[in-house]
């Protein structure tokens, strides 16, 4: 049975790092601990559960932190995870069966990561991350902000999930911070900088500066496909932003020219059309998005409910204003199926009792 060291970076997490590591309890063999400057409790915390606690001086670099809690790992495997991760109750006995089954030739595990929920605590964003890797092969995090080590060797696909549960708001913009800061620097930015960097600068409504940095990375032959076809929609959110409804439509049909629709893009179109009125364009994008699977094997941010829940019970809405009520009910119906207890299919059934038909 392979050996794993559990290496973690941590500030201010005396709320959730117990958690964190209760989880893990009996899956690794060995916890690594670097504090970047706690001021709470977070240090007694991390002594609980292992005597191999470290001090690192911040310098707004996660990479940096990563890196050196790889380097004082003593196991054969690294395995990293955030203070507000938890492994799954029903990952825990896959997480056992992969360390009994896996072998030594192995450089590189990925596994699902469930990073949002819905309202009844179902997986709403997953993706694949690389989360173990051989320590010999001498794997690097890169990036500042939103680090990733290239995936490289012997890469094998796991089934444990782990969850992100963040229990409190931390600094939203700490990483815009750092992106600016390089840029003020005149650091290079790697194609995985500029998407990241788009995507802060439009959770933070900066439009027009996202829609440059965008498309920037599009224009960047070395940016990763499934990123690409991501920023093309972000692209389209900085342009309805700035007022710029063709431009935020070309956006999306521009995520076609990297690989085939997603259900995300799919809906995206869906909505543009539904929100001008077009029912039958919109009609004709959310049944693209209820005919496809998600690519899970791509390592893609997939929404689930963009391939089942919201195409439904979009058109449900879209038939129901074209008054072709009978179909809006089946999408309705249809919708159940996939949530049962969401208050919009809740609402329809209503509706659809009380409404008069010719």
């Amino acid at each position: 049975m392979i050996e794993i060291s559990l290496c973690m970076i941590v500030k201010n997490e005396e709320e959730t790092l117990g958690r964190c590591l209760e989880s893990m309890e009996g899956l690794v063999d060995e916890i690594v601990i670097v504090d970047t400057g706690s001021s709470d409790r977070t240090r007694e915390v991390a002594g609980r559960y292992t005597e191999k606690l470290y001090h690192y001086v911040w310098r707004d670099d996660f990479s940096a932190a990563r890196n050196f809690a790889f380097d004082k790992a003593g196991k054969a495997y690294c395995m990293w995870l955030d203070a507000d991760d938890v492994m799954s109750l029903a990952g825990r006995e896959e997480f056992q069966n992969m360390k009994r089954e896996l072998t030594d030739s192995a450089d590189m595990v990925l596994l699902p990561y469930h990073t949002g929920f819905d309202e009844m605590g179902r997986p709403s964003i997953t993706y694949y991350r690389e989360r173990i890797m051989r320590n010999a092969a001498g794997f690097r995090f890169q990036g500042r902000v939103h680090e990733a080590v290239a995936l490289s060797g012997s890469v094998v696909k796991g089934t444990a999930v782990i969850e992100h549960r963040k229990e409190r708001k931390g600094d939203s913009f700490r990483n815009l911070r750092i992106y600016q800061d390089m840029e003020k620097r005149n650091e290079e930015f790697l194609p995985r900088d500029l998407y990241y960097y788009g995507r802060e600068l439009v959770s933070h409504r900066l439009y027009e500066k996202g829609r440059q940095v965008l498309q920037a990375f599009l224009r960047d032959r070395e940016g990763w496909k499934e990123n690409k076809i991501d920023a093309a929609r972000q692209l389209a959110v900085c342009c309805y932003g700035l007022g710029q409804e063709e431009e935020a439509l070309l956006a999306l049909l521009q995520s076609f020219v990297y690989d085939m629709p997603r259900g995300e893009i799919c809906c995206d179109l869906g909505r543009h059309f539904l929100d001008r009125g077009r029912y039958r364009e919109a009609v004709f994008w959310y049944e693209q998005a209820l005919g496809l699977k998600p690519e899970r094997d791509s390592g893609a941010f997939i929404q689930e409910e963009c391939y089942d829940f919201l195409p439904a019970i979009s058109l449900c809405v879209c038939y129901d204003r074209l008054g072709e009520w009978d179909k809006a009910e089946t999408y309705n119906s249809l919708a159940g199926s996939f949530r049962p207890d969401s208050p919009c299919y809740l609402q329809n059934l209503e509706y659809f009792k009380k409404l008069w038909r010719p």
